[in-house]
């Protein structure tokens, strides 16, 4: 089979780089989706269009699987797609009902060009020809239940949540986002990721008793906690893991791994040479390669890209950071609106728009530098290559930081901080795009002046 990929160069804010060089689940989205399709790929073509796709490969009627470049989805979905489509012999493009949960109630938000509604079902950007892609004005929607299921993650008490009860999230076995916001990095690596894994592993332990012997024997076998057998908790080569650490499973651990005294971490991912300190907390989270946390450092469902630090003392609830950032110690990344008002992310358009989330942390850039003791608001974003140096006057974030606001500038002549991190120039397709479609809406009548003409 051959692979097209359809490129999105499109800038993830704050990231300020396409969704697909951004870390999902440890691995660059590009690298994800190379390594879930291997099985079923001999060759792989990029292009910037589909324009420029049709007019080089019109001539190749070799069978062909074509997505986007800023889609995440898993082996389940994928192998999935594949055998329905190949089953029916006939040209197919993914789609999903607008009825499906984890589609509806986490991707659908704060997506403003990646599913296209039809009736009753939404189209996505996944395509498969069984003789090359001039067979794309054929292709028909083949829908897929993601086998959405409900799970909770922690009781709020009633005071707190008079209206909306416990907390949950529809969690799909087969699993697909588009990376367009910050938000769906951290639904794609820790909500569609590490957590969906883990609830699929609790039902296979119900489910299936063979299963569940076979790890309660290799739990015997190595005397230890049902949950911490090698059977859920892969651990890499050269690591050094302290005997009062507890680590249960799902979890992987990569290679060269130091994890210290008193250290708790469950269900996580974590990377190749990366070290855990003295009575951190990790949950549900996923650490990058080359990442440090001192000690009493706490992530609870975060995601920290590559050789990334987060100081002592310091906490993120539902958060997701860039590589090569740095937040110092005793900084809190609030996850709940007292208020009870609907917490809001910046989408695929830069505007701000209900998340559909309760509870949601904020997220940092890429080769950030931020100082001690912040108290960052729910939803906020610090823009790639910003330092902040906190006062009495700037250590409550209680709106989005920009890199023009980063505490640099005044220093910039006599230590030199560089931009590696830059926005899509102005003259950008891209921007000149949104900025024509802008025009062309400010052009369209308004609803009354649209009845008024009509009564005319």
């Amino acid at each position: 089979m051959r692979r097209i990929v359809i490129a999105d160069q499109r800038h993830i804010h704050p990231f300020n780089e396409p969704a697909r060089d951004l870390r999902i689940q440890n691995k660059p989205l590009w690298l994800l989706q190379r390594d879930l399709v291997a099985s079923f790929v001999t060759e792989e073509m990029e292009y910037p269009s589909w324009e420029l796709a049709e007019k080089f490969e019109q001539d190749n009627k070799t069978e062909t699987l074509v997505h986007a470049s800023h889609l995440y989805f898993n082996k389940e979905l994928i192998e999935t797609f594949i055998a329905k489509a190949r089953a029916g012999g006939k040209p197919v493009r993914l789609a999903f009902s607008i009825h499906d949960k984890a589609i509806k109630e986490h991707v659908l938000p704060l997506t403003t060009r990646s599913l296209t509604r039809v009736r009753d079902q939404y189209w996505v950007d996944v395509w498969y020809f069984p003789a090359g892609v001039c067979q794309r004005s054929q292709a028909m929607p083949l829908e897929i239940d993601t086998g959405a299921r409900e799970r909770g993650y922690y009781h709020i008490p009633p005071y707190m949540a008079t209206e909306t009860g416990d907390l949950v999230y529809n969690l799909p076995r087969l699993a697909f986002v588009a990376i367009e916001s910050w938000v769906h990095v951290f639904i794609a690596d820790i909500l569609f990721g590490i957590f969906s894994y883990g609830v699929n592993q609790e039902d296979e332990i119900d489910t299936n008793w063979t299963y569940k012997i076979s790890i309660l024997l290799r739990s015997i076998m190595e005397q230890k906690p049902f949950l911490s057998c090698s059977k859920l908790v892969q651990i890499g080569k050269n690591c050094t893991i302290h005997p009062t650490a507890k680590i249960t499973g799902p979890a992987i651990i990569g290679d060269n791994v130091q994890i210290d005294a008193g250290v708790v971490i469950d269900a996580c991912i974590i990377g190749n040479n990366v070290t855990v300190s003295q009575g951190c907390q990790l949950h549900i989270s996923v650490v990058g390669d080359g990442c440090f946390l001192p000690f009493r450092a706490a992530l609870f469902m975060t995601t920290m890209m590559e050789h990334s630090m987060v100081a002592q003392n310091t906490c993120l609830q539902l958060c997701v950071v860039g590589r090569d950032s740095f937040i110092g110690a005793g900084s809190t990344f609030t996850d709940f609106n007292l208020l009870s008002a609907p917490l809001k992310a910046m989408d695929g358009d830069g505007k701000i728009r209900e998340a559909n989330l309760r509870i949601l942390g904020g997220c940092v850039g890429h080769h950030c530098r931020l100082g001690a003791g912040l108290v960052v608001h729910p939803g906020r974003t610090i823009e790639s290559d910003t330092i902040l140096i906190p006062d009495e006057s700037s250590v409550f974030l209680k709106h989005n930081v920009r890199f023009e606001d980063s505490d640099h500038h005044p220093y910039i002549d006599k230590f030199p901080y560089y931009r590696l991190y830059p926005p899509l120039p102005v003259e950008s397709p891209i921007v000149e795009e949104k900025k024509v479609k802008q025009v062309e809406e400010t052009k369209k009548p308004k609803d009354s002046e649209a009845k008024t003409e009509a009564s005319f």
